[in-house]
């Protein structure tokens, strides 16, 4: 049982260049391999951190690795979406830069802050999460951004400052820590009980 969460961010890693393959040599062809994929993607995401806490691995080490291998299979989805539909992406490029710039922003603040990159698995984030699974399977399986591609772009402005307030606030470095509110709690020196479902 103490390997699962390991296992299980190891297949989303191997995701990350299948998912890339399919959609650059591929093409349309490979859309609902690519969906399927990154919705067993999503429920390894989900699944290792519960199981990580549920038996008492949910170390730095896991956490860390977990935080930079969601960046690798998120990163992999964007280009496929972007192979697949590179004239609607190019339309809301705007868009697409800012949460790329937000998203350097929250790894270059935690850098020069804490010399460490970030990993905080806030709230907010997975709720941005969710959004991107909607905005991708919308952008992949229907070639469509619209409401989904609005949505993601919003929640994605705001889990990112969020993000970056956590980092702020913070005396020192931490992961698994769900608000910028919770953050201030624990600069008060108030830790709070972890849960085994929302870390």
């Amino acid at each position: 049982m103490k390997n699962i969460p390991y296992l299980l961010i190891a297949a989303r890693f191997l995701f990350a260049p299948i998912i890339f393959s399919l959609a650059y040599f591929s093409g349309g062809d490979s859309r609902f391999i690519i969906l399927t994929l990154m919705f067993i993607g999503i429920l390894t995401d989900i699944f290792d951190g519960i199981i990580a806490r549920k038996v008492g691995v949910s170390s730095e080490k896991l956490r860390r690795l977990d935080s930079q291998v969601d960046l690798v299979f998120w990163l992999s989805i964007g280009f496929a979406a972007y192979y697949l539909n590179s004239d609607l992406i190019k339309s809301e490029w705007k868009s697409v830069v800012l949460i790329l710039i937000m998203e350097a922003l929250c790894y270059i603040v935690s850098w020069i802050k804490f010399g460490k990159e970030t990993c905080t698995h806030a709230w907010l984030s997975k709720l941005w999460g969710l959004s991107l699974l909607l905005a991708f399977t919308y952008l992949i399986g229907f070639q469509k951004a619209g409401w989904a591609f609005d949505l993601t772009v919003i929640l994605g402005l705001i889990s990112h400052l969020d993000v970056i307030l956590i980092i702020l606030i913070l005396p020192k470095w931490q992961y698994d820590v769900p608000s910028s509110f919770h953050a201030w709690k624990i600069r008060q020196g108030k830790q709070r009980k972890k849960s085994v479902f929302l870390n």
